[in-house]
């Protein structure tokens, strides 16, 4: 068989390059490894950008915002419920903290101002700081120019917060440990960091990014779903690539599980930086010194997903056991040394029959040994102990368990180390070092291949955003 075009993993991100090319008139094939689409509703921000290119809101997408973000269970009883609405997140602080609400509009203001320069650092692709281009060195200093008109203020905090530790930012502003608790876990979502460590100040502003003021948490949408459903692109499921093939140092096309050969000038693989050239390439393609850097893209994974089946109403739509930053940081402390954390944070969300829990900290690799049904069941134990801890009555109508370990992601859907953004979002794996120094424009040093995943610029969290900018990337290079 032959395509103009194989995209590699039918998730946000490889569909919304496939549909883009496919409007560009390339017969597009898209290779799918796993049977069944998730139906759960995916979390990251939708670029505008996405949504008008594929008239997704013209498709049935829904982007919903639950109007409680979080809600942090207090160590006295009760609960901090943080809501889309700034003003009335205020009401709820003044509750635990007067002195906290009357700080919250100006962090609020600042923050979002600073997510807002990364949103547009987001929308293109990442900067070429070694250009010599004149329309590249242009865009540079547009950049520059908008960092400038942001304002005295806005450029210290930019040049002070980003490196910083989110425990030491927060520390700045608040008092209220719950407070800086729902705050903090945004710095350390899926990253094997504590909230003292440097650099997890610009993750939550990353998770801020596309979201109004106040909210540091993506949205849901049903962007996949509805992707999966626009016709232009033929789509195979069950069809895992074994390798990607090259002739004369270009890629010319795949081998599937089967045995099945299929060959395209073009191969675009959503799959993450380490699992395409490491894994799909068969070695020798690769310069030794660029293999070396692949193979250092940090993905160690630490958060598991826990599926509670419920009989009736838990008692809460939301709830998360994320009492203080030292409970963050000593969840952290377990996971250094391969454990599970003994006390982990929580974020809980319930939907119609089940409750669906992110846990970290549960890391890819244990000290002592593999994930197995023992561990597994043990880790969906102590989630349930401490959600029932704030949502008395809860053990009463649990009726089933599935956990879903970093090695469960890795095996079924062929994440490196299990880590759900395909890389790290570190300092040193953001922007232009996305996914290496070098190489962040979506191209590989095999001509013909490129990346249009997450591991990608802009990174996770960002439903669709690194597919766009890749497939827009492959149009530029054809037509060159």
């Amino acid at each position: 068989m032959t395509a103009d075009a194989i995209v590699i993993g039918a998730g946000a991100n490889g569909l919304v390059a496939a549909h883009i090319l496919a409007r560009a008139g390339r017969r597009v094939l898209v290779l799918e490894q796993r049977q069944e689409i998730d139906g759960a509703l995916d979390a990251g921000w939708v670029p505008p950008e996405v949504v008008s290119d594929l008239g997704l809101d013209r498709h049935g997408l829904r982007v919903v915002r639950p109007d409680t973000w979080i809600s942090v269970a207090l160590p006295g009883g009760g609960r901090l419920e943080l809501s889309q609405d700034a003003g009335r997140s205020a009401v709820a602080i003044r509750r635990v903290s007067p002195a906290d609400a009357a700080k919250w509009p100006a962090f609020c203001r600042r923050m979002h101002r600073l997510a807002g320069f990364l949103e547009a650092l987001y929308r293109v692709p990442a900067p070429d700081v070694e250009t010599r281009d004149l329309r590249e060195l242009a865009r540079l200093a547009g950049l520059g120019l908008k960092a400038r008109r942001l304002g005295k203020e806005a450029i210290v905090d930019l040049l002070r917060v980003l490196p910083m530790s989110v425990a030491e930012l927060l520390d700045d502003w608040f008092e209220h440990d719950g407070l800086k608790a729902a705050l903090g876990a945004a710095g350390v979502l899926h990253l094997r960091q504590g909230p003292r460590s440097g650099g997890t100040a610009f993750v939550m502003l990353h998770h801020h990014v596309g979201s109004p003021p106040g909210v540091f948490r993506p949205p849901l949408s049903n962007m996949v779903e509805v992707l999966a459903r626009l016709p232009g692109v033929e789509a195979r499921r069950g069809a895992r690539v074994a390798r990607i093939t090259v002739a004369n140092g270009r890629a010319t096309g795949v081998v599937l599980a089967s045995g099945e050969q299929i060959t395209a000038s073009v191969v675009a693989s959503s799959a993450d930086p380490r699992a395409t050239l490491l894994g799909l390439l068969e070695p020798g393609w690769l310069d030794p010194e660029f293999a070396r850097a692949v193979r250092g893209i940090k993905c160690r994974g630490v958060a598991a997903r826990v599926i509670l089946t419920v009989a009736r109403d838990p008692g809460f739509s939301t709830l998360a056991v994320a009492p203080s930053l030292e409970y963050l940081e000593r969840a952290y402390d377990d996971a250094k040394y391969g454990e599970m954390s003994r006390h982990p944070y929580l974020e809980a969300r319930a939907e119609d029959s089940r409750v669906v829990v992110h846990v970290q900290y549960a890391p890819y690799t244990l000290a002592d040994g593999a994930w197995d049904d023992a561990r597994r069941r043990a880790l969906g134990d102590l989630v349930v102990e401490h959600l029932a801890a704030h949502a008395p009555g809860l053990r009463q109508v649990v009726t089933g368990c599935e956990v879903i370990t970093p090695q469960d992601l890795a095996e079924r859907g062929g994440l490196t180390e299990g880590n759900a953004y395909h890389g790290e979002l570190t300092l040193d794996q953001l922007l232009f070092m996305r996914p290496v120094p070098g190489w962040s424009r979506y191209r590989t040093p095999i001509p013909g291949l490129y990346l249009c995943g997450a591991g990608s610029h802009p990174g996770g969290g960002i439903a669709g955003a690194a597919g766009r900018l890749a497939a827009r990337q492959i149009l530029k290079g054809v037509a060159e």
